[in-house]
């Protein structure tokens, strides 16, 4: 079958009414949360914490932060801690599944998993109210940040800041339910692309100015090309492990020959969050730096300040055993092998039951190290490339990676749509003669 155009693509979602209904849903829930990017919480000035924020250029935790809630943060408004308390909120429930048997043990029936989704809102909650203090901290240390500051103020900024993540939680949550696409994950594609504009603004204006050279900015461009189509290989890379699983004939229960499959075992299982954990340990000694005032401390921090040898090193090292830490939490090869032998299945040459899962992880441990050591290329690799040619446009695997990751994602979903339209369009119309008979469908 001949691929379909562009425009045809198009043209087919639109004749799609109900993945229609769902883009328009999702695109009015974006608008909304845009809308909340100019509503500033009151008794701070703006320009001042937007001010110290380009002083420290973008760097460190608050940085990367910043980045997730698409500015919010350095322009202190209601959805300053944007979607980030739900998501450090889910991955400490992934977390305890791991390690505690009671959780993982919730999470095998239906209402297991909603007292989870609902202890995951109160958490969610609660970090909420922690951040949104420590926020208003931060903010009241910014010189000319805050206009009046005290409790009254603390409290005042926790309230707006809870409220704030409260309802984008909510907001992520009707996108899942009700649109296309992870609400979460879409809310923070959205926020990193709409910073993207603005970064290749100032450095199209350098190079009108003579700022930058022109073949920087190719070479850029083509490391950029490179990055991408990195991220979109080991997003979709995949080691197939051959299984059968034996198949009875209609009627008499016999057993005929086994239907063989394959288990895709990603190599890139942790995602981003490795990068993430990574990066927020780097800026640790920073932050306390900052925060206390020690110059001991300060000296020391300075010693890991991107740019330098040591945090390039600790990076790499820390993305990679973050990967595999990650890795062994969100993949259990002991529930895999146990559901390959319920079903009946078993992997060519491997004993089912206990050999499987070792055989498993064996090979989920082989594939993971090329893929930590991938990730950290992309994750290191356009930072350096970006201070090397000198432009303000900083785009890092972080960011990359999420963006690339949840537009597969929501593509995927997309054409999964069209496909069960065009299916039950084929099923609903179509006339296909069976053993004689004509049949509505298959």
């Amino acid at each position: 079958m001949a691929q379909a155009s562009p425009t045809q693509a198009v043209a087919n979602i639109y004749r799609t009414p109900e993945l229609w209904e769902k883009i328009v849903f999702t695109f009015i829930c974006l608008a909304v949360y845009r809308v909340g990017s100019y509503v500033a919480v009151p008794g701070v000035n703006v320009q001042a914490m937007v001010n110290f924020f380009q002083s420290q250029q973008g760097g460190g935790l608050l940085g990367l932060y910043d980045l997730f809630v698409g500015g919010n943060l350095s322009r202190s408004t209601v959805f300053a801690l944007g979607i980030m308390p739900y998501i450090s909120a889910s991955i400490f429930s992934q977390i305890a599944a791991a390690v505690i048997p009671q959780v993982e043990k919730m999470q095998k029936d239906e209402e297991g998993r909603k007292r989870i989704v609902q202890y995951t809102r109160y958490a969610t909650v609660g970090l909420a109210v922690v951040q949104g203090w420590g926020y208003a901290l931060f903010t009241e240390s910014v010189q000319g940040a805050v206009t009046s500051p005290g409790f009254g103020f603390k409290t005042e900024m926790a309230l707006f800041l809870t409220a704030g993540a409260v309802f984008v939680m909510w907001l992520g949550e009707q996108i899942t339910e009700r649109g296309l696409g992870n609400g979460a994950s879409l809310m923070i594609f959205f926020s990193i692309v709409e910073r993207f504009i603005p970064a290749i603004w100032s450095t199209v204006q350098l190079v009108s100015t003579g700022g930058v050279g022109i073949l920087s900015v190719i070479a850029l461009l083509a490391v950029m090309a490179g990055v991408i189509a990195g991220v979109v290989v080991i997003t979709l890379a995949a080691r197939r492990i051959a299984i059968q699983i034996p198949q009875r004939t209609m009627g008499r229960g016999r057993m005929r020959e086994a239907a063989k499959n394959f288990i895709p075992l990603r190599i890139n299982a942790a995602g981003v969050m490795p990068i993430i954990f990574a990066q927020s340990l780097i800026v640790v000694p920073g932050a306390l730096a900052t925060f206390s005032g020690n110059e001991k401390l300060r000296d020391f921090s300075d010693l890991f300040q991107p740019g330098t040898a040591l945090y390039f090193i600790l990076s790499a090292v820390l993305i990679i055993a973050f990967t595999y830490f990650y890795t062994a939490i969100v993949f259990n090869p002991v529930d895999l092998a146990e559901n390959l032998k319920k079903q009946g299945g078993f992997i060519p040459g491997v004993k089912p039951g206990s050999k499987t899962a070792e055989y498993i992880d064996h090979v989920v441990s082989r594939i993971t190290l090329p893929g930590a050591i991938f990730l950290t290329v992309i994750a290191l690799l356009p930072v350096w490339i970006a201070d090397f040619v000198n432009v303000t446009f900083r785009f890092g695997g972080t960011s990359l990676l999420i963006v690339v990751g949840v537009a597969l994602d929501t593509m995927a979903q997309m054409n999964q749509h069209l496909l069960l339209r065009k299916y039950d369009t084929f099923m609903k119309k179509g006339r296909v003669r069976f053993r004689g008979r004509q049949q509505g469908g298959f």
